[in-house]
This record gives structure tokens, C-alpha cells and sequence, in this order.
């Protein structure tokens, strides 16, 4: 039963829930007429260029069968791109192809796949078999991310990335996601990926969690979480911070991921992120979301990053392995 807690202890400990989330947050300060920004990745990916916010190179676009047929001629003489919907969630949908060998694209995990795979992948994004509601889709093909080799030994045959809560351009809660073997080499938390709280102040890991259950370590590599620290982390929060100008949405999940050449880059946007962050920080939102509501409009993104930097710093609940 020690698992277990009350309604009365996860609001003592500012733990929001879905109603709360949905009513005071996202009805409150996202307006419905935006989402179409961030639910669609091309419409993310060409805003973001206007606004000089970095995301992984486009390669092109299909979004009719006839354009399936000349997909062999899009990707001939690439090394590894990424084929995601446009309007998918939950990272279903997203194919990665880590090399080409002769005919044969290999995913990250070694799996081969035909050029007629490719195809029907691609295929199936169009007939919106990923995307929200089951709406037709268009591909989006990316260059391949080139990840900071310094977070290799934190990550399972894929990239990790880094969400970031930003509450009316103030980054307030943030945790980097770990794909792992159960997760198929996936950034899924719901998967079997690992959630590790980072430190606002300092990008730093604060505690670590699996299936709802905390990790020091991690369950593929053996790798300390206590030693993770984000590269670039200023940059990061800053690139994050100008997303609620760029969108004009008052809540909402940016997720970045760490380039080797470029650095931090933006992935994509959500207008209603998940409340699993809670649980990687192992503190709510609530005081944090109470706090930036209680300052005045109209500060830059600069003195934003500051604000969180300087009131939302943690200190780690990590601990070496034993006998380290």
C-alpha cells in the first residue's frame, strides 16, 4: 500500500489533474483557432523558420499516392531521415531510419526495411491511420538528428529529447525522456521510457522515474542519472521561451532535442501536454503556474528564463549506485 497516496496529499503537493489542466490552463489561456500551429509539424516546422528557431533540416513533404511512387527518388543519396505525420500524437506514426545499406533501410534497432516498407509506411500516414481524429495526413521527412554524443551513454537505440512546460512564456517544469529497450527505442514515458526531472536553474537531473517507479539509473546502459547534465541549457530554455511568442498559446509542451553541430533544436509543440512531468519532478505544477500567474505581462523572454531560473531551482534526489 505504500505506493498508494490521497486525493488531499497530491493537492498538498501541488499536483494538478486533467480537469484542472484542461479548465484553468488550457481553456483559459490557449485559443482554439491557434492548435491548428502545433498539431500540425509542417505548419510548426514553417513558423518556426520565421521566427529563427532551429528544427531538423526538411527534406520534403508527401502528401498524395502519386507522390508515394516517387518517394525512392526524395530519399536516394540520404544516409538517415525520419518520416513522421504531420498531424500525429504520441510519437505514433514516426519512423526512423538510422542508414541505408544497398537496397535495405535499417532502423536504429537493425530491423531492415525495403524501399517498399518505406512505402507503405507512408501510405499509411496519408490515410491518416496516425493522425488525430484519423484525418487524411501528409508525410514530413526529416534529416536525420545528429544527437550530442555526450548523452549516448543515457539513451537506448534512439534520441532523447527534452520537454519543456512553458506557462505564458515561462519555462516552469522540465524532463528529459530516455528511449530504453521496452520502449522500442522510443521517447515514450507510457512506453517503458525513463522521465528525469531537470533542474530549471541548472539543467541538471533531479530524479528519475520508470513505469511510475523511480530510477537511478538507467535499465539498458546501466548509466547514473546523477551525472546527466543538458548541454547548451540556457539556449534550450531560451529557444523554449520564444515558442509562446511564435504561438501565441499560454500552455504549452515544447519538446527539444540536442544536435551534435547545431545544438538545441525544436522538435515539435503541444497544446496540451501530458501531466507525466509531475511525476519525473516529483513535484506539481501548481505552485509554479500560481507564481508566474501573479507577474505582470509584458517581459521579455530574456527576464523570463531569468524569473524560472532563479524560483523554480531543485536540488537532486538522485543518489550514486551502490558501492560507486
Amino acid at each position: 500500500m505504500g505506493e498508494w497516496t490521497t486525493p488531499g496529499k497530491l493537492r498538498a503537493k501541488g499536483i494538478i489533474g486533467m480537469n484542472r489542466r484542461n479548465i484553468r490552463y488550457i481553456g483559459r489561456y490557449n485559443n482554439r483557432r491557434l492548435y491548428p500551429l502545433v498539431d500540425d509539424k509542417l505548419q510548426t516546422k514553417l513558423l518556426a523558420e520565421r521566427y529563427q528557431i532551429t528544427t531538423p533540416a526538411l527534406i520534403g513533404t508527401v502528401s498524395t499516392q502519386f507522390g508515394v511512387k516517387r518517394l525512392g527518388e526524395l530519399l536516394a543519396n540520404r544516409s538517415g531521415f525520419v518520416i513522421k505525420p504531420a498531424k500525429g500524437s504520441g510519437g505514433k506514426g514516426i519512423l526512423v531510419i538510422d542508414r541505408v545499406e544497398g537496397v535495405d533501410y535499417i532502423k536504429p534497432s537493425g530491423v531492415r526495411m525495403s524501399l517498399s516498407d518505406v512505402e507503405r509506411h507512408v501510405s499509411n500516414i496519408l490515410s491518416g491511420l496516425y493522425s488525430l481524429g484519423g484525418a487524411p495526413d501528409v508525410a514530413v521527412i526529416e534529416a536525420l538528428i545528429n544527437f550530442d554524443e555526450s548523452l549516448s551513454a543515457y539513451t537506448y537505440e534512439g534520441v532523447p529529447d527534452i520537454r519543456v512546460i512553458v506557462f505564458k512564456g515561462y519555462p516552469v517544469m522540465a524532463m528529459m525522456r530516455l528511449s530504453t529497450a521496452a520502449s522500442d527505442g522510443k521517447a515514450n514515458l507510457h512506453q517503458g521510457a525513463v522521465g528525469v526531472g531537470l533542474d530549471i536553474a541548472t539543467g541538471t537531473a533531479i530524479r528519475g522515474v520508470q513505469f511510475d517507479r523511480t530510477r537511478h539509473d538507467h535499465p539498458d546502459t546501466g548509466h547514473e542519472l546523477i551525472s546527466l547534465a543538458i548541454p547548451d541549457w540556457p539556449t534550450l530554455l531560451q529557444l523554449a521561451a520564444g515558442c509562446y511568442e511564435m504561438t501565441g498559446l499560454g500552455y504549452l509542451g515544447t519538446d527539444m532535442v540536442l544536435d551534435q553541430d547545431q545544438g538545441p533544436m525544436l522538435l515539435e509543440l503541444n497544446a496540451r501536454p501530458g501531466l507525466a512531468i509531475q511525476m519525473a519532478n516529483g513535484e506539481g505544477l501548481r505552485r509554479r503556474l500560481d507564481l508566474v500567474e501573479a507577474q505582470p505581462e509584458g517581459i521579455s523572454p530574456e527576464e523570463r528564463v531569468a524569473f524560472s531560473r532563479q524560483h523554480f531551482a531543485r536540488r537532486s534526489k538522485l543518489a550514486p549506485a551502490a558501492g560507486a
